[in-house]
């Protein structure tokens, strides 16, 4: 695949930090997790359609320096990687947490590593949320049909959750929530409707909050009015076929600001980063605007680090 200006490949010190041009493209959702924790019957639902690749991408889930030459190819400069403890759904444990740190580490400018603290399963919401702060994890995943609460279940008498969005909101570490739904077995999508974030958005003012999915596929219009209410939402896009996205946000331009690009990749349906980015970057959007969405705004979210 032909590499786009800014997108991938080796690049000078001066060029990552955008002072010589324009910052690469950033992919804010990949799964690059520990899949041989998976559940079986989770795992084939991530294998299905892929068996001729699996191998290949079982492989990356070990090995950075060959995920770093599949984003090179696909001109992708930095990638979200989306960790989060699911032991009784997805089988991922809190280890997920230590595996996107290390993962992370063979090259920090261009991995960003996420992990998550299970408020069902914690028994020290701040002392967990610290430590993912020591492990130099970037942003904290909230997956709701996977973890089996609503995003605001601390209205509920889930306190833990309170306390995890509490610390995250003092410590400035941003918080990324999926909403809409998943095909996986034993996830339960009701939990990914994005209205709940409004109870969220309301009573942690200062937190960032990173609306995953924008809804899809149900409840695209739920997110956009999150979006237009709260000013520290963003609308992050992976899962959101491309060609679909104006479709779905037909007002997009009006909050491209606080929009960042995702793929969502590996997961079912996602052919690849770049096929992806190719299909975002031809659809009838200012050019401006794509760029605000690929590279300016994810920066600014979550600058680089060394």
């Amino acid at each position: 695949m032909t590499q786009r200006g800014g997108g991938g490949g080796p690049r000078s010190d001066t060029e990552r930090g955008g002072h010589a041009g324009p910052p690469g493209v950033t992919d804010l959702h990949i799964h690059i997790q520990p899949w041989r924790q998976l559940k079986p019957a989770v795992a084939e639902v991530f294998r299905r359609g892929k068996e001729q690749h699996w191998a290949r991408l079982q492989a990356l889930m070990d090995d950075p320096k060959a995920l770093l030459d599949v984003m090179d190819a696909e001109g992708i400069w930095r990638a979200g990687l989306i960790n989060y403890p699911s032991p009784d759904i997805m089988g991922f444990t809190d280890d997920t947490n230590e595996f996107a740190a290390k993962y992370a580490s063979a090259a920090p400018e261009r991995l960003i590593p996420f992990g998550g603290v299970h408020p069902r399963f914690t028994r020290d919401p701040e002392g967990q949320v610290e430590h993912l702060l020591q492990l130099g994890l970037r942003c904290l995943k909230i997956h709701p049909p996977h973890q089996a609460y609503p995003a605001n279940a601390y209205t509920q008498g889930l306190e833990a959750l309170g306390r995890i969005y509490r610390r995250c909101e003092e410590r400035g570490l941003p918080v990324m929530v999926h909403t809409g739904t998943s095909v996986f077995p034993g996830a339960r999508s009701k939990y990914g409707h994005p209205m709940e974030l409004d109870d969220v958005a309301i009573d942690f003012p200062d937190l960032t909050i990173l609306m995953a999915h924008g809804g899809r596929p149900l409840w695209m219009n739920e997110a956009f009015f999150i979006l237009r209410r709260h000013p520290n939402v963003y609308l992050e896009l992976s899962g959101i076929p491309p060609q679909r996205l104006l479709d779905y946000f037909p007002r997009l331009d009006e909050i491209a600001d606080r929009v960042v690009w995702g793929t969502d990749w590996p997961s079912p349906g996602i052919k690849s980063m770049g096929n992806n980015l190719e299909q975002f970057l031809a659809l009838p959007l200012a050019d401006h605007l794509k760029q605000l969405i690929t590279r300016t705004t994810p920066l600014a979210l979550l600058p680089l680090t060394r």
